[in-house]
């Protein structure tokens, strides 16, 4: 591919950046030319589970942390999913509430952040939601509308960022953990065209790979004794499937979110990193000893280090676990 093809790709690549992620996947990337820059070096922020709603002190508490990380000296952020709570079990006009709470409050971070979807995103899922199958906005389309793709991949400073979509909704109207045939068919071409040695960031809301089966008690969701595999709503069910794309190549970290907590967990030389939540319990507190806050991740040299920072929120409910 020739510099001018290349720079008109990108171009159209950009051009898509609101649509389907399965058009995204059309979109050309210079990590997939004879022309890569080579790796550089800066920070970006990862947030994920703002759970925002208008209980809770929430979007203070939120506005808080995003505040911090703009002083921060980060390039952009990725949010991990949950950006509200809760557009699975309620009406459209709470919804749409909801989301235009977390655009507002979004503002205070001053960056341009890439998004990923997580399951209290989708719109009307749940019966008890009294919303019609198909009705405007239901499930997934809320969240393309209003906020962008479900899965897609961007590039910057010489690094492929991928963004996963692990969330499917079941015939009975609840969802699993799971990367769908298409998603897996997408991710496999986006993979197959970078360059050898090309580093590689993943995000996906629901863990991959995560040890939170093992020590979670019954008060938390689960019975502490039973493997990952028994949660199809905790983990992903076929990320068998995924992680033998993902061994191929030069990933760096898959980033996390959904258990609200801190964990690394490192496998087949892929770290795993879960991230704690910004609103951790859900603004009750921390979870499971892990309090509200959001991760930095430093990228220097084609190298990955990372820290968690907190910002010193005061549930006005606290229920710590």
């Amino acid at each position: 591919m020739n510099g001018m093809g290349n720079f008109m790709n990108r171009r159209r690549f950009l051009s898509m950046s609101a649509m389907t992620a399965g058009a995204l996947a059309t979109g050309a990337s210079p990590l997939y030319s004879a022309a890569a820059e080579a790796p550089g070096s800066f920070d970006y922020i990862f947030f994920t589970d703002t759970h925002l709603e208008p209980e809770l002190a929430a979007a203070d508490g939120c506005a808080q942390a995003f505040r911090k990380a703009a002083g921060l000296k980060a390039e952009f952020a990725i949010q991990g999913g949950d950006h509200v709570f809760d557009a699975l079990a309620v009406e459209k006009k709470r919804a749409d509430s909801l989301f235009d709470l977390y655009a507002h409050t979004e503002q205070a971070l001053g960056l341009k952040v890439h998004h990923t979807i997580g399951n209290h995103d989708h719109f009307g899922l749940f019966t008890k939601s009294g919303v019609e199958m198909g009705s405007p906005g239901y499930g997934k389309q809320m969240f393309t509308e209003r906020v962008g793709p479900t899965y897609y991949s961007f590039d910057h400073k010489g690094y492929h960022f991928i963004v996963l979509d692990t969330i499917q909704p079941t015939p009975d109207r609840s969802w699993e953990a799971r990367i769908d045939q298409p998603q897996l068919d997408w991710l496999t071409a986006d993979l197959a065209k970078l360059l050898p040695g090309i580093p590689v960031v993943v995000t996906a809301h629901v863990p991959l790979v995560t040890g939170f089966a093992s020590y979670m008690a019954p008060n938390t969701g689960g019975s502490g004794t039973t493997p990952a595999s028994a949660h199809p709503q905790l983990v992903v069910s076929n990320a068998w499937e995924v992680l033998p794309l993902l061994e191929k190549h030069n990933v760096l970290a898959v980033f996390q979110g959904h258990t609200h907590v801190n964990e690394v967990v490192s496998f087949h030389g892929v770290q795993f990193i879960t991230s704690g939540a910004v609103c951790g319990n859900w603004w009750h507190g921390t979870r499971l000893g892990t309090p509200e806050g959001f991760t930095v991740v430093s990228l220097r040299n084609g190298k990955l280090t990372y820290r968690y920072e907190t910002y010193g929120f005061k549930s006005i409910d606290p229920q710590n676990t």
